[in-house]
């Protein structure tokens, strides 16, 4: 069975083609989704973590996985510095 990809910016999970971002020369990224890096470069290159996940918290309520702000900033914060992007 293959492991779920998920974004390593956003933690999004990528299941299918259409959700991978692109690299410079068009080619699939398998690391990145189609919001954070569309073109072969970062979509907001200067957005910090916090500023991440602030933008995340509405996804995660709407896609059922967190039930309301506090919670999805809780998973989040526990998420993002483990993700590619944000490691330090």
């Amino acid at each position: 069975m293959q492991k779920m990809l998920i974004c390593q910016s956003c933690g999004m999970p990528m299941t299918e083609d259409s959700h991978f971002g692109k690299n410079a020369d068009g080619s699939k990224n398998e690391d990145y989704c189609c919001h954070c890096y569309p073109k072969g470069a970062f979509n907001n290159p200067s957005e910090s973590m916090e500023e991440m996940i602030e933008s995340c918290i509405p996804f995660e309520i709407e896609a059922g996985a967190a039930s309301d702000e506090e919670s999805a900033r809780k998973m989040l914060t526990e998420l993002f510095p483990t993700l590619k992007r944000w490691k330090q």
